[in-house]
């Protein structure tokens, strides 16, 4: 009974440390934003202001702003069509296989495995071609094509779930299959959006290379407007920890709200039978 106790001491302990090792950043970031200027350095960094200051969050909050919406404008409908298309293709290679379904599908998964990088400059290329470079609607289409082979993984592997009976009671009853996706696979799926909408959105939000080279000042996302608000001369340190805390506070509401469905999402599509 001693050695369990013990045993559980340590562990919590460990815990804890690790923790404290993770939480440390953000206690800085949240530090630094509350201070004025003049109090921000190496030196104090760790040390608690001498007063409370929101000026660097009115500052950064003035200066982000029509980023934020551009990011907004940005996110909503990139998630929305990846996770519709993702759903799709999930239906389709796991309910509706064809000849070469199986092929297709590990070729899809490929693109998940291919950086950024590489393919920056057929992409402005392509978009040039078709009018939609420096605009948000090139970045949507950019996030939905990269986006597809993860949300068709996850999708497929949670449809393959799904008994084929079901789906064969359906023809049946006449069902087509636009019929059987809108009134059976997507009621079913709810948890599997939730999974893929929460996925989506953070990587999408949190994507900057995408962001700084398709898009101009105008259009730009809120990531990158964060980067610029280095300045040239003066780096104000408590307002650039105020825009990070600012642009960080979408997603963390994403995940405070439907955190709990991401889980039972995954183990969803993770175990058939």
């Amino acid at each position: 009974m001693a050695a369990l106790r013990v045993t559980s001491f340590f562990k919590y302990a460990i815990l804890l440390g690790l923790a404290v090792v993770f939480l440390s950043p953000v206690y800085v970031i949240v530090v630094t934003s509350l201070k004025p200027l003049d109090e921000v350095s190496l030196s104090t960094m760790w040390a608690l202001p001498s007063s409370i200051d929101f000026s660097s969050y009115s500052q950064a909050f003035a200066e982000l702003a029509p980023n934020v919406m551009n990011s907004f404008y940005l996110v909503i409908p990139a998630t929305i069509l990846s996770a519709l298309l993702g759903a799709m293709n999930g239906y389709v290679l796991s309910k509706w296989k064809f000849k070469g379904a199986d092929i297709l599908f590990t070729l899809m998964l490929f693109g998940m495995f291919i950086p950024y990088q590489s393919i920056l400059i057929p992409l402005i290329q392509f978009l040039r071609s078709i009018e939609l470079y420096n605009s948000i609607a090139g970045l949507i289409l950019t996030h939905v094509v990269y986006g597809l082979p993860i949300t068709t993984l996850m999708f497929r592997n949670f449809y393959a779930n799904i008994p084929d009976t079901m789906i064969e009671a359906a023809k049946i009853d006449g069902a087509s299959f636009l019929g059987i996706f809108r009134r059976i696979m997507i009621p079913l799926s709810i948890t599997g959006f939730v999974v893929v909408a929460i996925w989506q959105f953070t990587n999408i939000w949190n994507e900057f290379l995408f962001a700084v080279t398709i898009t101009n000042s105008d259009s730009q996302p809120v990531m990158v407007a964060l980067q610029n608000l280095s300045g040239s001369q003066i780096v104000q340190w408590n307002v650039q920890m105020a825009g990070a805390l600012l642009a960080a506070m979408p997603t963390l509401l994403v995940y405070i709200i439907l955190g709990k469905y991401f889980v039972r999402g995954l183990l969803a599509g993770s175990v058939k039978g």
